[in-house]
């Protein structure tokens, strides 16, 4: 579809019902996105030229509900797809080169003839785009070039993976442009991971990839990473008489690379001392055996992290099991239960390279106040800095944001909702 045809469509309304399917949205927020994809081809005109044959794609952010870091130890997570999202607008080339101007930056140029990892890329988002193609052309599928224009409003730090989605929307923009949108979501979802370990240069699980590519609630097994079991939760969030919030309680202006780092490198420290390389595959019996000598090689921390994981890990599967059953209430203690062995064992609620910034903790003990007894709170994501998660009440969501924001700064706390779709070309029809 030529660009000024998706511009007719979209401002003519033709993409409402497509629209409030993918971002749970009403009337008025199927509107704004139109807005939003339209503002989009403009911009890819200015860019690229007009008249040229476009595609539409999706991915969104995810939110992790439980099992908080254990995906990197081949454990269980519950994670979620929400309505925030990056999206693109795409044109094939054939000139071998990927071009990618996302909203804020500088445009990405990638030339195919070469996918060896390039120092100077580290850390930049041109390492993601080189990393996914260099993958996909390693496992055998076709790669090519394209002009593409992204616009996100995943914030970035936000604890919602940011990054994934755009991984997921690269991953996505190949599968349906050059390999007929064959490729699975998991395998997506790996083959993001692959680029972010090896090109990005962060030692990443694969939880983000996975919730952001599949969508929806997702219990997700990574027993075996190679083939993890996936499954969607049927549950109805939309009527659970709560609303999920994610507090965004600022930045810390610390680096925070080694903090997560040290997280799987503890853990894989006990698991090696247990006779095993990841912490899923340690009998927690021989842990409490070689406690005491964990002790003294590993440290109490390490040591400490261990016993987060072996309970979060199971918690995260009692946590599916009580969506399915339709039991809110065990879900919330689960939450609870979460977020405690995550400040007290796993301990990355924040920096000790910052101790008097406590973002995280402050926010934690505001929705304790405000919540006790009614809601759950938990840390969010990674940690350390950004974001904590909270399940209110609908009938105290104005009051609950309201004390916030004022507390954190005006639309510092964002009401979200679970998108049915992980990372989609978005169909758009005449």
């Amino acid at each position: 579809m030529k660009t000024e045809k998706a511009m007719q469509i979209l401002q003519a309304g033709g993409c409402a019902d497509l629209f409030s399917y993918i971002y749970t949205a009403d009337e008025a927020g199927a509107a704004q996105q139109a807005a939003r994809y339209q503002k989009a081809v403009t911009e890819f005109e200015g860019l690229y030229g007009k008249e040229r044959e476009v595609e539409f794609f999706s991915a969104p952010g995810r939110t992790e509900v439980g099992g908080n870091h254990t995906d990197h130890q081949h454990g269980r997570v519950l994670a979620g797809s929400v309505n925030l999202d990056v999206i693109a607008v795409c044109s094939k080339n054939d000139e071998g080169v990927i071009r990618i101007k996302s909203e804020g930056y500088a445009m990405d140029e990638i030339d195919l003839s070469d996918l060896s990892v390039q120092q100077k890329e580290i850390n930049k988002a041109a390492s993601l785009i080189r990393g996914i193609a260099a993958r996909f052309s390693d496992l055998g599928y076709k790669i090519g070039g394209f002009d593409a224009y992204t616009t996100s409003n995943v914030l970035k730090g936000s604890g919602l993976s940011s990054s994934a989605a755009f991984e997921v929307l690269v991953g996505t923009v190949l599968s349906h442009v050059y390999n007929d949108g064959a490729i699975s979501a998991v395998e997506i979802a790996q083959i993001g991971q692959y680029a972010e370990n090896h090109y990005f240069g962060k030692p990443c699980g694969l939880m983000d990839q996975t919730a952001s590519s599949v969508g929806g609630f997702t219990a997700i097994d990574f027993k075996d990473p190679a083939h993890p079991v996936v499954e969607k939760i049927d549950f109805d969030f939309a009527h659970s008489g709560y609303s999920l919030c994610i507090v965004d309680t600022g930045g810390n202006h610390a680096d925070l690379t080694s903090d997560y780092a040290d997280i799987p490198a503890e853990m894989k420290q006990v698991a090696a001392m247990c006779g095993k390389t990841v912490l899923r595959d340690v009998d927690q019996d021989v842990f409490y055996d070689k406690l005491a000598e964990i002790r003294k090689e590993a440290g109490d921390r390490a040591a400490l992290r261990a016993i987060h994981f072996f309970a979060d890990n199971d918690r995260a599967k009692a946590e599916a099991d009580a969506l399915r059953a339709g039991d809110f209430d065990a879900f919330k203690e689960l939450i609870l239960a979460s977020g405690q062995s995550s400040f007290n064992y796993l301990q990355n609620v924040f920096t000790t390279k910052l101790p008097s910034e406590q973002g995280l903790s402050l926010a934690l003990a505001l929705s304790e106040k405000l919540l006790a007894g009614k809601g759950a709170w938990r840390v969010h994501g990674g940690g350390f800095a950004g974001t904590i998660q909270a399940f209110v009440p609908n009938g105290m969501l104005e009051e609950y944001k309201s004390f916030m924001e004022k507390v954190f700064g005006e639309g510092k706390c964002y009401v979200l909702s679970i998108r049915p779709v992980g990372g989609i070309k978005v169909e758009i029809k005449e």
